[in-house]
């Protein structure tokens, strides 16, 4: 509402609230558009003008709402960036697993990547949630939602070696006792370390892609999209609320089956010889 208020002084239109009519409120959204403002914002500055005039209406002061034919802008979903299979195992072989951290940074990049986990899944994994002779561990989700993924042979066995030669060699600080992942002082990992242990690597696999520890959680959904999985199940293995969330990697996979056409059909190829 201030930057609606602002926007009227600026133009010089003489209106109090009571007085804005829908045509002011558009004129208003464009000039946020003009300005470069995203989508995401805009559709924000238009929440909060109909919710005060959803207020106006309940108190009486007003009889019509001039924000109820007020469109938003279209809000197109990012698709968030990915790891092919190369990089990720371009990433793991950076990893100089002769170093005291090499094998927990190893299992933490397995473990991220074989169970497609949140960050702050990964650092709050507790010692008691592992079961990795039955190939699962429990991951404690958003709003304290637990859930049971499968964890692969290869992140079992990095996450085995580094439990028993660096972990059980590590004074731990009192409280953190039950945490997979600790840092050189024998506390937990917070997401701040994880984040840079995974750029860090990325610069010496020479991955110029933006990089973080969710891109393993997208890369891990995707790859199994990729592969066939069915959606349900990678929604359950994500921990997704809704479908409608998990649904963003079918769109990654159309992307991917378009690049695959245009490398490997005959006439794609052609058509691309010819043209250029």
């Amino acid at each position: 509402m201030e930057k609606f208020v602002r926007y009227l002084e600026i133009e010089g239109v003489e209106r109090l609230p009571l007085q804005v009519r829908q045509d002011d409120l558009e004129r208003f959204i464009h000039w946020a558009n003009q300005l470069g403002l995203e989508a995401s914002s805009q559709a924000r500055l238009i929440s909060g003008l109909r919710a005060f005039y959803k207020f106006l209406l309940v108190e009486d002061l007003l009889d019509d709402d001039p924000t109820e034919l007020l469109e938003g802008p279209r809000l197109r979903r990012k698709i968030p960036e990915v790891l092919s299979v190369y990089e990720i195992r371009q990433m793991l072989e950076a990893i100089d697993l002769s170093e005291p951290q090499g094998l927990r940074n190893r299992a933490i990049l397995e473990t991220l990547y074989a169970c497609g986990l949140r960050v702050s899944e990964l650092v709050n994994l507790r010692l008691t949630n592992l079961f990795l002779a039955a190939g699962f561990i429990k991951v404690l989700g958003k709003n304290n939602k637990e859930r049971l993924v499968p964890i692969g042979s290869d992140a079992v066995k990095y996450l085995e070696q580094y439990l028993e030669h660096v972990r059980a060699k590590q004074e731990i600080k009192h409280g953190h006792e039950n945490y997979v992942f600790l840092n050189r002082r024998g506390a937990h990992l917070t997401r701040v370390m994880v984040f840079y242990i995974i750029k860090e690597l990325a610069l010496k696999a020479g991955i110029r892609k933006t990089i973080s520890p969710h891109t393993f959680r997208h890369s891990f959904a995707t790859h199994l999209v990729e592969g066939g999985a069915d959606l349900k199940a990678v929604q359950d293995m994500l921990g997704h609320e809704s479908i409608t969330t998990t649904e963003i990697y079918t769109h990654l996979d159309t992307e991917y089956l378009k690049e695959t056409i245009y490398l490997y059909h005959p006439r794609m190829k052609f058509n691309i010889t010819h043209n250029s």
